[in-house]
């Protein structure tokens, strides 16, 4: 069966991709069975993290996975492309269910400013380290 260059075309004979709606919402349907995580369900492993005074150490924007190294001065984490001290009091060593495994077992909680001069500059409130790296670092002065 033939029909004229001038007839009506029917959407049910197009196919899925001629349709510009249908193409929209198949997408969109893809994308959202992928499933991407929020920022706030991702910020989720961080949710039960507190300093060492009790407070949060995170405002659902300021912990990220960070890689670390263990110096003879100390721990240092990688956030923002730079190297930050990590004070000892801020370190807890546990492992947080959900960690990508990432940055192996590295996460950093602080605040980013930025000076004057445009440089930026980290306080750590909150670092976690996995526990095997406990016994890798001094005892900190006054500690038993």
């Amino acid at each position: 069966m033939s029909r004229s260059p001038d007839a009506p075309t029917s959407a049910i004979h197009l196919s899925p991709w001629k349709r510009p709606m249908s193409i929209r919402l198949f997408l969109s349907a893809i994308l959202l069975s992928i499933g991407f995580n929020s920022p706030a369900e991702a910020h989720d492993i961080y949710s039960h993290l507190l300093d060492s005074w009790g407070n949060s150490c995170c405002n659902d924007k300021d912990c990220r996975p960070a890689p670390y190294r263990v110096t003879p001065a100390g721990v240092q984490m990688l956030v923002d492309g730079e190297w930050v001290e990590v004070p000892g009091y801020t370190i807890q060593y546990r492992a947080l269910g959900g960690d990508s495994g990432e940055t192996g077992g590295g996460h950093w909680c602080g605040r980013v400013y930025q000076k004057v001069d445009n440089s930026v500059f980290h306080v750590t409130q909150c670092a976690v380290l996995p526990p095997s790296t406990a016994a890798l670092l001094p005892p900190e002065p006054g500690s038993p």
